[in-house]
């Protein structure tokens, strides 16, 4: 066989093989149109022996946006729609609003991060080479690797890890730090309240 041929038939493989992995994973995910959670985020820095950590809560409304509420060590919100991104810090300053009409490159970022939360590979696959593997009879390891020139400046590789929900973000960024972003208690009630309602409608 010619060599042109043999690549040709390793890539239609290997296109098949991430294709059959993406459709195992979303078999395993919850459709959950709504999560709720904890979070703790550990960033390690080049140049700072110990990760940065902080902790809180968050809400994933499918259809309204993320509600990314840090409790420790600084008490701060920030909210994700399709259109916008906003942060507030609890005492009220350094708020700011970027909207994704006059930032284009900023409904590309929201896209991610919906998708990272929720585990919408389908929409990963767009921008990433997808490789992993099954768990187990529930879980599911992927590793990204950016395919979008803009991405694979900020990223190196993204590493997901889950069973019916993420519970495992791993941001390998290209200047050395990384991020590790770990869930639990993920549960899908309450509904928005009032205050949550009113900042994912803005």
């Amino acid at each position: 066989m010619k060599p042109f041929l043999v690549l040709t038939f390793a890539l239609v493989s290997l296109s098949a093989h991430a294709a059959d992995l993406v459709k195992d994973v979303r078999a395993r995910l919850v459709d959950a149109p709504l999560v709720r959670g904890r979070f703790e985020q550990k960033k390690s820095v080049a140049g700072f022996k110990k990760p940065l950590v902080s902790k809180g809560d968050f809400l994933l409304a499918r259809d309204q946006g993320v509600l990314w509420n840090t409790r420790t060590p600084f008490a701060s919100t920030l909210t994700l729609t399709r259109k916008s991104l906003s942060a507030q810090q609890a005492t009220g300053g350094a708020a700011y609003h970027l909207d994704s009409t006059k930032e284009p490159a900023l409904a590309a970022v929201n896209e991610l991060l919906f998708a990272l939360l929720s585990g919408d590979v389908a929409a990963l696959q767009k921008r990433f080479k997808v490789e992993g593997e099954l768990v187990g009879d529930k879980g599911w390891k992927l590793e990204l690797t950016p395919t979008d020139a803009g991405l694979a400046r900020v990223f190196k590789h993204i590493h997901l890890e889950g069973d019916g929900y993420v519970r495992q973000v791993q941001l390998d960024e290209s200047r050395g730090d990384s991020s590790v972003i770990t869930f639990e208690q993920l549960a899908q009630t309450p509904p928005p309240d009032a205050t949550e309602a009113e900042r994912l409608g803005k």
